[in-house]
Parts: C-alpha cells; sequence; structure tokens
C-alpha cells in the first residue's frame, strides 16, 4: 500500500503521513483507555489525565503541521494521503487538505483539547467518558480532512455515536429524549447524504468516490439539484436549518457543558462545511439556482433562532436558539455566490465555534456552583462571581457582534458579500441586508437582558455563597475569547488560512455562471 504526500512549496517533500497522525492519534488514546486500572469513585484523575495529554499532543501537531507544511497560498489539496483501503467498494483512505477544511481542524482540536480540560469533575463511568471524547475527536477530524466519499460518510456517521453516548449517559433529567432525538434526526439526514453522494458516484461513464474526481464532473438539469436538496437537508440537520433544528435546544439543555462546548463549536461547523465541499465545490451548477432559496433560509434562521431565544428561560437553551440565529449567516454567505460572502461564511463558523464554546464554558461553570439554570431563579451573581460574569459579558458581546471582536468582522464580511453581489436584484439585497439586520438588532437585547436577569437584580439567598472560578477555569474561558478579540483587531490571521481557496471557489461558481449566460444567449 503506497501513502503519497503531496510537497507543499513552504517544506517540500515529505513522505510522514501526517494528517493520518492527526486523525488516529486520539483513537490510539480512547484503545489504551480500557487498559488503565478501574478507578475508585470519585477519583477520574487518571482517564482524564491520559485524554488531556493525548488531545494537547494532537493539537500541537495540528499546529505544526498547518504551520510549517501547510502553504496558505495555494488552491491544491496538500498534505495527500491515498492508500487503497477496500478496493472491492472502491473505499480509498484519502486524506487532504485545504484552505476550507484546515482552519476547522485547528478549531476542532482546540476546542476538544478545552472540552476535556472542562471536564474535570466528571465522576461517572470516567474511563468511558473520556474515551469517547477521544475518539470523537478522531471523527471530527475525519470528517474535514477525508478525500473519499465513503470515508467522509463514515467519518460523519462515527461522530454521532460518541455524541448519542455523552449526552445519553452524562446529560440531565430529559437526556434519553434528548439524545434519542439527535440521533434520530442526524441519522435520517445521514440517509440523504449517502443516496446524494452515491448518485454522484455513479454518474457519468466511470465511478469514483475521490471528491476531487466528483468535482470536475458536470451535474446539471433536475439530477443536480435533486442530489443539491439531498445534501442540503442531510448537511442542514447538523447546521442546523429551519425547520430541522429543533433537537439542537433539547441536546443542549440536557447535555454538560463540555459536550455541549462540542455541539457549538465544532460539530455544527461540519454542516457549514460540507455545505461548502458538496454543494458549492461539487455541484456549482446546482447552487446558482438556488442560492437565493439558501438566502431566504438564512434570513429565517436569523429571526426565528432570536425570536426563539426570547421564549427560553434555560440559560443553555437560549444559548442554543442563539446558535440558530447565528448559523444564518453561515447560509448568508454561502448563498452570495461570491469571494467576500463565503470568506464571511469560513469566519462567522470559526468566529462561532469560539465564541458560544466560550458561552456554554462559562455557563457550565457557574451551574456547577448554583445547581440551576433557570434564568427566573437567579440573579445578583455578579457580586459574589464577578470573574464568571466579566466572562459571561465579554462572550456576550462577541456573541453580538461588538466592533472590535471575532463576530463583527465575519457578520459585517458576509452583510458586504450580498450587497456586492450584482447577481441578486437591488430590490432583493435590499429586503435581505433588511431583514438580516432585524436579526441583529434582537441579538443584543436577548442576550444583555440575560446578562442582566442572571448576574444583577436582587439576590436569591440560596446563591449568596459561591466559590469563584478557579485558574484552571480561567484559563480555559481566555483562550477562547483570547483568540476572539485578537480576529477582531487583526482578522488576517484567520483570512489568510482560507483566503486562496474561498477565491478559487468563488471564481469556479463565476465561470460556471458565465458559462450559463452564454449558453443561454446561444438558445435565444
Amino acid at each position: 500500500m503506497e501513502v503519497t504526500n503531496l510537497p507543499t512549496t513552504i517544506a517540500g517533500q515529505s513522505s510522514f503521513p501526517w494528517l493520518s497522525s492527526i486523525v488516529l492519534l486520539p483513537s490510539i488514546g480512547a484503545l489504551i483507555m480500557p487498559l488503565l486500572p478501574k478507578e475508585e469513585k470519585g477519583n477520574s484523575s487518571t482517564a482524564r489525565n491520559l485524554a488531556i495529554g493525548f488531545l494537547a499532543f494532537d493539537f500541537l501537531l495540528i499546529a505544526y503541521v498547518f504551520a510549517i507544511f501547510f502553504n496558505k497560498q495555494s488552491t491544491d489539496l496538500q498534505l495527500v494521503e491515498r492508500i487503497n483501503w477496500v478496493p472491492s467498494i472502491g473505499l480509498e483512505w484519502s486524506l487532504g487538505a485545504d484552505g476550507i477544511s484546515a482552519p476547522l481542524v485547528v478549531l476542532s482540536g482546540l476546542i476538544t483539547l478545552l472540552s476535556a480540560a472542562a471536564s474535570w469533575n466528571i465522576k461517572k463511568k470516567t474511563r468511558l467518558y473520556f474515551a469517547l471524547l477521544l475518539v470523537q475527536a478522531s471523527a471530527q477530524a475525519l470528517v474535514f480532512l477525508s478525500q473519499d466519499f465513503l470515508l467522509f460518510f463514515l467519518a460523519w456517521e462515527l461522530e454521532l455515536v460518541p455524541v448519542y453516548l455523552l449526552i445519553a449517559i452524562w446529560g440531565g433529567n430529559r437526556r434519553l429524549y434528548a439524545a434519542t432525538k439527535f440521533i434520530l434526526y442526524t441519522a435520517l439526514a445521514s440517509l440523504l447524504i449517502l443516496i446524494s453522494g452515491l448518485a454522484l458516484a455513479f454518474s457519468g461513464d466511470s465511478f469514483t468516490l475521490n471528491l476531487s474526481e466528483l468535482a470536475v464532473k458536470s451535474y446539471s438539469g433536475a439530477f443536480g439539484i435533486l442530489c443539491y436538496l439531498g445534501f442540503l437537508i442531510g448537511f442542514g440537520v447538523k447546521l442546523p436549518i429551519f425547520p430541522l433544528h429543533t433537537w439542537l435546544p433539547d441536546a443542549h439543555g440536557e447535555a454538560n457543558a463540555p459536550v455541549s462546548m462540542l455541539l457549538a463549536g465544532v460539530l455544527l461547523k461540519m454542516g457549514g462545511y460540507a455545505l461548502l465541499r458538496f454543494n458549492v465545490q461539487i455541484l456549482p451548477e446546482a447552487h446558482l439556482i438556488l442560492a437565493p432559496a439558501l438566502i431566504v433560509i438564512g434570513i429565517v434562521n436569523i429571526i426565528y433562532g432570536a425570536l426563539n431565544a426570547f421564549a427560553q428561560d434555560n440559560v443553555k437553551r437560549r444559548i442554543a436558539c442563539s446558535s440558530v440565529s447565528h448559523m444564518g449567516f453561515v447560509l448568508l454567505g454561502i448563498g452570495a455566490i461570491d469571494a467576500l460572502g463565503i470568506s464571511g461564511a469560513m469566519l462567522q463558523m470559526i468566529s462561532h465555534g469560539l465564541i458560544a464554546a466560550a458561552m456554554f464554558f462559562v455557563t457550565g461553570s457557574f451551574y456547577e456552583r448554583t445547581n440551576t439554570l433557570s434564568i427566573p431563579n437567579m440573579g445578583g451573581l455578579a457580586k459574589v462571581l464577578p470573574i464568571t460574569f466579566a466572562l459571561f459579558l465579554i462572550s456576550s458581546l462577541a456573541s453580538l457582534a461588538l466592533p472590535g471582536m471575532s463576530g463583527f468582522v465575519s457578520e459585517i464580511t458576509v452583510f458586504l458579500g450580498i450587497t456586492s453581489q450584482e447577481s441578486f436584484t437591488s430590490i432583493f439585497r435590499a429586503i435581505t441586508i433588511l431583514i438580516a439586520a432585524i436579526g441583529l438588532v434582537l441579538t443584543p437585547i436577548y442576550l444583555l437582558s440575560m446578562c442582566r436577569r442572571v448576574f444583577f437584580g436582587p439576590r436569591i439567598p440560596a446563591l449568596a455563597i459561591t466559590k469563584e472560578m478557579n485558574s484552571r477555569e480561567l484559563t480555559i474561558g481566555l483562550s477562547l475569547l483570547v483568540p476572539t478579540l485578537v480576529i477582531g483587531f487583526w482578522p488576517r490571521i484567520a483570512i489568510d488560512l482560507y483566503e486562496t481557496s474561498t477565491n478559487a471557489l468563488a471564481d469556479g461558481l463565476l465561470s460556471h455562471n458565465v458559462t450559463s449566460l452564454t449558453q443561454a444567449l446561444q438558445l435565444s
């Protein structure tokens, strides 16, 4: 079996399977976990330290590989590895990275590591818990790096299992309901993904599962649109898009804080990534036709998510609904069909991953101290938890797109992408901006009102004596919030990672648009 590793222009030829190492390293830790001696009740240090050690080393490996071997100026797949895994069905162990996948792999590695560190107080079935986190880390990386459709699909399915178990075993009172709803929605959506992907693989004169080879085929007419819709629904459940989002508030409401960090910080981004990889890159003709519909769905997400957040009296459910609203901007950027809009969609995924993970982490921190997430049952916490309040307020300000933070840069980039796209009529662009701007107005209202009710007002006597964040928790919070400030003031640090690839995607859409117009003129 031959492993082909394409060189970059920076580091030259390298024969080491870097991407396979990134994917498989956490799984090795998961295989070691059952060999650990059974710990006494209340002692989770061995399993926890092993998981954090493997995830820390994996994140350092990710940072090293993409800092040294990844060429940000190249539009080609880099660090490619291809192993003929199961020849009878055409399945390859095919990995590769470009500007769309690289920043999300970095984001995934960071948030998974911090999620494990946030699980410090897990006492129940610790070996299983941390083994599931390690398997989840491998599955997430494999989703972003797979260049074979069947391998991508297997990774997409694999990451559902740890999340289901993490919610079902370590969740709240309604954890089985939330976990079952999550798995039903995502499993049924996966069926559409499989059917659409295999339809593309069998189309044309040759069968292929390789994503690069699928991208050079032409899928016009009703066939391309049907496959596009299959992918849109399948990936839209994970994004999530209205009305396929209803699993999300329940999952967040019942999951513990570290699992919510993974859900908001990584899993939702898989949906956005897959839309760019399949709907935009492989099905550009269908995307040009359905892009306006994608923008309409994005607007509905923004407004509905914001309005639904007002109705939530549970802190985590309110933040979950805000995620539905914020992921609407990803749909707007993807639907903008130009470089600026797609760039904004990528930046929004990175920004929201950091901000939402920070909000859920801080929420989990004060839940451990108050044993409640009910907004009406809290008040006056700012005086007894000043550091917690400061971190929650900063993450809320970042979420409402305060200038100087990453959320502002990403959302304004999406708006500029919509306004600069001349393929849409002026009226359509104006209505889109106007309605989406209403969502921007609603966001600070429901977030700041939540801050006021939780941290100010009369102090609840039962919450009068609480312990402030310790140094470990403060480090986790700052590790998520500092990057949002850095990106807010210096967005090029994130944009440079993906700009070449998003520009190439936009150029591909433009060339198909020009070709379609030329053909229409010839027919007329």
